[in-house]
């Protein structure tokens, strides 16, 4: 059921010292809690955790001391120069239960001729089964001419997840590209100005 298995250790040192003595023994520091039950201070082994954490919304079994337990990543924290990770914040789930989690959007397909797309929304929040969470969500934009816009309702979700982004947001929109707006434009004052010099020397 679970997407990724870790093995966790407890931590009995706590602090920024201790920390980065966890890190320099390539683990990474976390914290699961949820449940109303005490937080448990674990470290996770530093390069499993990395590969998983590129996976969004992955459910994990956390082992801890041979008792396994569902979590899922509530937020990461990573230096903000060198983005090594420096600390995981887990969320205790059970099969059934539902959370609200950020769902990226892949857009798929490509639009009518001479358009072009832009997305407004990278991510859409959904509740959704904790056992089971979308990593992303599709959007698809073959064909669509300039002028579409489609907004958060329409967008296909998982089955049994429930939209909480502002059903009415707009998530992509379909326009022309600026650029060819812009050359029509200049070509539009070329051509009256010329039209406007040949009238001027018809009437000299």
């Amino acid at each position: 059921m679970a997407d990724i298995k870790l093995t966790a250790t407890r931590r009995t040192d706590f602090g920024k010292g201790a920390a980065r003595r966890t890190r320099r023994e390539g683990n990474i520091p976390a914290v699961l809690y949820g449940h109303g039950g005490e937080p448990q201070h674990l470290s996770l082994p530093g390069h499993q955790t990395m590969l998983a954490l590129k996976h969004s919304n992955a459910l994990f079994a956390i082992d801890v001391e041979g008792s396994e337990q569902l979590a899922i990543v509530r937020d990461v924290q990573r230096d903000p120069v060198r983005q090594i990770i420096e600390h995981v914040d887990l969320l205790l789930v059970i099969k059934g239960e539902k959370v609200n989690v950020d769902v990226n959007v892949h857009v798929v397909g490509q639009p009518a001729p001479g358009t072009m797309h832009v997305l407004e929304a990278q991510t859409l929040s959904i509740e959704a089964e904790a056992t089971n969470l979308p990593e992303s969500v599709e959007v698809d934009i073959t064909g669509l001419e300039a002028g579409t816009v489609i907004t958060a309702k329409e967008v296909t979700l998982p089955e049994g997840s429930t939209l909480l982004t502002d059903p009415d947001a707009d998530i992509v929109l379909v326009s022309e590209p600026r650029g060819n707006a812009a050359d029509e434009a200049a070509d539009a004052e070329v051509a009256e100005a010329a039209s406007a010099a040949s009238a001027a020397a018809a009437e000299g």
